[in-house]
């Protein structure tokens, strides 16, 4: 299963990934990466994601919910995908 937590911003990007990776070291570094918003032109509108790659769903419930709260600390959320 895949996570994205959103942001606004880069460098809240980058925290939360390093964070991820000290909270659960056997996801390695999620990638940080710029997804432009669709119908926006304008490069301010993109988003920073962390993508949280589990391939084996060894997330539980209570890490989903650590990770929504880091999301929610810098004005971000979580996608499952």
């Amino acid at each position: 299963m895949r996570q994205l937590l959103v942001f606004e911003e880069r460098d809240d990007a980058e925290e939360a990934a390093e964070t991820v990776a000290e909270w659960h070291p056997w996801l390695g570094i999620p990638k940080v990466v710029r997804e432009t918003l669709a119908g926006e032109d304008d490069a301010e509108a993109a988003q920073w994601l962390v993508v949280v790659e589990d391939p084996d769903d060894r997330l539980t419930r209570e890490d989903l919910t650590r990770l929504d709260e880091l999301a929610e600390q810098a004005g971000g959320w979580r996608e499952q995908e």
